[in-house]
C-alpha cells in the first residue's frame, strides 16, 4: 500500500504515533494519529502491527492519490535505542511491503531534524524530553552521537515518568514523617480528588489509578515547584542539569562544544517552556557550551521524520518550505 513516488514518514513516541505521507515535492497527501510505540513491553512485531492499522489510516486519508508504491519509508522510533533493536524493527516494517526501501532511526533524529536548517550542512543536538529523556547529534560530515537511553541502568534519569515517581516518593515520606515537609504530599492526591497520599498509593498499587497516569502529575508539580516549595523546585532543577549534561556530552562527544550549532528542545516536558526549567536550561547551557544556541520545536515531530525523508530523496528546496508551511 502506499503513494506512488510519495514518502511514508512515522514518528512513534512513547505516548503517540504519527503517520504522514508526502509528496516529494513537500505536499502533505494524508495523516494519521495513533496510540504510543512500546516494542519493548509488547514485543517489535506487535508493535509495528500497531503501526500498520495507522499507516492504512494515513493512506486511506490520502483518497485517489494514494496509488501504487511508496518510494522510502522513514521511521522514526522510540524504544529504537540499539543497532540491533534498529535492525529488528527495519526487518518488521519491511515485511508489510509499505515502501521500497526502509531506514528506521530513534525519535530523537526527528526533533533534531526538525530544528535544524534544511540548507547546508547540518550540525547540533537535541534533548527529547517528553515521557521519558533522550539525545541525539550530528556533526558535519554526518557523525553522530546518541545515548542508551534505555533507562536507569543507563544513566538515564527524567522525563514526565521519572518526574512523577520522584515527586510520588517525596510526597510518601513528607506523609508518614520520613521525609522534609512538602506540598507535594496534598496537591497529588488532591489532583485525583483524593484525601491524602495513602489514598494515592492505594489506589495506584491496586489499579483504581491507572499507571499510565503518572505522567499527569508532572504538571502537578511545575506548578508546586512555581509556587516555591523547596523539594519541587529541587526536582525541576535536577531535571534541566540532566538535560544540559546530555546536551553537553552530546556536544563534546561531536567535537562541537566551542561550536555555533543549535540545541534543540523538545518532547512534552520541555516543549511546555516551564519557567524554571527552561531558564535553568538555557543559564546551565550558556555556562557550559556559550556559543551554542538552544530552541524550543513545537511542531510534531513526525515533521522531523518527513524531512528526513526529503533530504534521502534529493527534495527540492522549494519542498522543504512546503512541507514546513504545512505544519506551521
Amino acid at each position: 500500500m502506499g503513494v506512488s513516488g510519495a514518502l511514508l514518514a512515522v514518528d512513534a513516541g512513547n505516548s503517540k504515533t504519527d503517520v504522514v505521507l508526502v509528496d516529494a515535492d513537500g505536499t502533505v497527501l494524508g495523516a494519521a494519529r495513533g496510540a504510543g510505540f512500546q516494542p519493548v513491553a509488547e514485543g517489535a512485531a506487535r508493535a509495528v502491527a500497531g503501526l500498520a492499522a495507522v499507516v492504512a489510516r494515513a493512506v486511506e486519508r490520502a483518497g485517489p492519490r494514494a496509488a501504487g508504491r511508496v518510494a522510502h519509508v522513514q521511521a522514526c522510533l522510540a524504544n529504537a535505542d540499539l543497532p540491533v533493536e534498529e535492525e529488528r524493527l527495519a526487518a518488521e516494517i519491511a515485511a508489510y511491503g509499505w515502501g521500497r526501501t526502509v531506514t528506521v532511526a530513534n525519535d530523537t533524529f526527528a526533533l533534531l531534524r526538525a530544528g535544524l536548517p534544511d540548507a547546508g550542512e547540518r550540525a547540533g543536538v537535541a534533548v527529547v524530553c517528553g515521557a521519558g529523556i533522550n539525545c541525539s547529534g550530528i556533526a558535519p560530515g554526518g557523525r553522530t552521537a546518541r545515548f542508551l537511553a534505555v533507562g536507569r541502568i543507563s544513566g538515564d534519569w527524567g522525563g514526565g515518568g521519572v518526574l512523577a515517581e520522584e515527586a510520588l516518593w517525596w510526597a510518601a515520606r513528607a506523609a508518614d514523617g520520613r521525609g522534609e515537609a512538602t506540598a507535594l504530599s496534598e496537591a497529588l492526591p488532591a489532583h485525583f480528588g483524593l484525601a491524602g497520599v495513602p489514598e494515592l498509593v492505594e489506589a495506584l498499587h491496586l489499579g483504581h489509578i491507572g499507571w499510565e497516569r503518572r505522567h499527569e502529575l508532572a504538571p502537578v508539580l511545575f506548578a508546586v515547584a512555581s509556587a516555591g516549595d523547596a523539594i519541587a523546585r529541587s526536582l525541576v532543577v535536577r531535571q534541566a542539569d540532566e538535560v544540559v549534561a546530555m546536551a553537553v556530552s552530546a556536544l563534546r562527544r561531536l567535537d562541537l562544544l566551542d561550536a555555533e550549532v543549535p540545541v534543540v528542545l523538545g518532547g512534552g516536558v520541555l516543549a511546555a517552556r516551564h519557567p524554571l526549567l527552561h531558564e535553568r536550561v538555557v543559564a546551565r547551557l550558556a555556562a557550559r557550551a556559550p556559543r551554542a544556541v538552544p530552541g524550543v520545536v513545537t511542531a510534531p515531530p513526525v515533521l522531523g521524520a518527513a524531512l528526513l525523508a526529503l533530504d534521502g530523496a534529493g527534495a527540492p528546496a522549494a519542498a522543504y518550505g512546503r512541507l514546513r508551511a504545512h505544519y506551521g
